[in-house]
């Protein structure tokens, strides 16, 4: 498994991390329902894999539970991320979600999502959003700077994009950022580079752009950005769809981690290998994105 240095943090992570969306259970969003059997042997068979990077949230349902439940006791194996900021109903058969960016909602987050992930100290503590005014007017920041002196914090960070990311990128106070991006979703790209050449480490989410053309729930959006771009002309024989975006991601010069969720096993297994693959030829690299810029010019 490739390992990259997060940022300026001492943290070294796979290049393949873990979203644990999927885990959310059955009353969250009703889809891809996973058992409390299958995700346990799912998570230990993540980090059997060698993944050591595992990002989650309050209101993934109840993915922090799960996590600690079936995982916490090997917590000395793996860099642990959640969020702050997240407000939800709990209903029969979905989750209400909003963000509120108030202290007494980030102060319950943390305490919630230690005792849920039965650990006493999470590596990265990230805003679910939010925009640089609020975050400082209400004296967020200084809040998560606080829980990081106390110990419960080791780095904090934003999960973002635009337009609110130029703002949180120039404040310089994010160890690191979680950023949108793949080959069908690019727009984000020189804002990686912006944000990394600034010291922060990058966790790239939608990495696998949730599967691409091949995957189990379609969308259309992405899918006409693959034919628009004739991508299916630069792909190798031999190579999945899901495989060239997860490598193109990979690719970028300032990916230090991308955290793809699946609770399939079949699929977790192709994303190691396509990792294991590393980033694609330079001249494939490019290929693939000037052909998407194209569609815009």
């Amino acid at each position: 498994m490739i390992k990259k240095q997060l940022g300026q943090t001492n943290l070294e992570v796979a290049q393949l991390g873990y979203g644990s969306m999927g885990l959310r259970g059955p009353r969250a969003w009703g889809v891809r329902v996973v058992s409390e059997e299958d995700a346990d042997r799912f998570l230990n068979s993540v980090l059997d894999a060698g993944i050591n990077f595992v990002d989650t949230a309050p209101d993934y349902g109840i993915s922090e539970e799960r996590i600690g439940r079936y995982i916490s006791s090997r917590r000395s194996e793996f860099y642990l991320a959640t969020k702050c900021g997240c407000a939800y109903t709990q209903h029969e058969d979905h989750i209400e979600i909003d963000h509120i960016w108030q202290k007494e909602v980030i102060q319950r987050n943390i305490e919630t999502s230690l005792q849920r992930l039965r650990t006493d100290y999470v590596d990265v503590l990230q805003f679910h959003g939010g925009d640089a005014e609020t975050l400082q007017r209400e004296g967020l920041i200084g809040l998560l700077a606080g829980f990081r002196d106390q110990g419960i914090v080791r780095f904090i960070g934003v999960s973002s994009s635009l337009p609110h990311l130029p703002g949180l990128i120039d404040l310089g106070v994010f160890d690191t950022f979680q950023i949108p991006y793949s080959c069908l979703a690019p727009e984000h790209h020189d804002w990686i580079t912006r944000a990394a050449e600034a010291g922060a480490g990058i966790i790239i989410r939608g990495g696998i752009a949730h599967g691409g053309p091949e995957a189990e729930i379609q969308r259309p959006a992405l899918n006409d950005i693959w034919t628009r771009a004739k991508l299916d002309e630069v792909l190798p024989e031999g190579i999945k769809r899901a495989e060239l975006i997860l490598r193109y991601s990979l690719s970028h010069p300032h990916c230090h981690t991308t955290i793809v969720g699946t609770c399939d096993p079949g699929h977790m297994a192709e994303n190691l290998t396509a990792a294991a693959s590393g980033p694609l030829p330079s001249d494939m690299y490019e290929e693939i994105r000037s052909r998407v810029a194209a569609l815009n010019e």
